[in-house]
């Protein structure tokens, strides 16, 4: 569903660039809105939410899709964290809808997807790894990794159920916001694959904005 919002980044508090391949973590108070801004278009956000109090409890896809009866996400949707909860809730949405399921690439799906010399390019979880070793204050370890959200990503089911990675539907100046239910912490790796049309062949960097509501 497209829904636009009436914020203006003259009016953001904060504006932070994430180049391809980086990563993003930052803390989000009750109440405050953040976008991510696809500036070039097609390009995937692959990203994961935690409660900042408490980082075990973690966006719950299971929870989210059933809650809402629906694999996607945009303007509405409620992300549920592991214990039920609302984290965040998605304000505005001028992409139209977000992919739950693909995951996120890493070495070992780069080997089994494509080839056993992609193993060693960079990818999303190496991202978030950086992003635990280089900012400790944060809380996170390695066992509070699991699914996140692909922001911006298509990924069609097929009619026997399976997955596949298509053409982003995204496009330069798209957005998402989410409004923050509690106190968040938000791991965002820009996803720097070149194997798949997730990112149009080529990554590219993304704008995260934030308002205090």
């Amino acid at each position: 569903m497209i829904v636009e919002s009436s914020r203006t980044s003259a009016s953001a508090y904060r504006i932070d660039r994430v180049d391809s391949g980086d990563y993003y973590l930052e803390r989000i108070p009750k109440g405050h809105v953040v976008r991510l801004l696809d500036l070039e278009g097609n390009q995937a956000a692959d990203t994961l939410f935690f409660d900042a109090s408490s980082p075990t409890e973690r966006y719950s896809v299971t929870d989210t899709i059933r809650e809402q009866g629906n694999v996607y996400l945009t303007a509405g949707s409620v992300l549920r964290s592991t214990a039920n909860k609302p984290l965040l809730t998605i304000v505005a949405d001028t992409c139209g809808r977000h992919d739950t399921l693909g995951g996120a690439c890493a070495s070992e799906s780069n080997t089994v997807r494509y080839d056993l010399e992609k193993r060693c390019m960079h990818s999303c979880r190496d991202s978030w790894m950086l992003a635990i070793a280089e900012k400790p204050e944060c809380g996170l370890t390695k066992a509070d990794i699991g699914h996140n959200i692909n922001f911006f990503m298509n990924v069609p089911i097929t009619i026997e159920g399976g997955l596949t990675f298509e053409d982003g539907i995204s496009a330069p100046g798209k957005y998402v916001e989410l409004r923050a239910e509690r106190d968040v912490l938000m791991l965002i790796s820009n996803c720097p694959q070149l194997n798949n049309p997730c990112n149009g062949y080529n990554p590219t960097p993304i704008d995260v904005l934030m308002w205090e509501e």
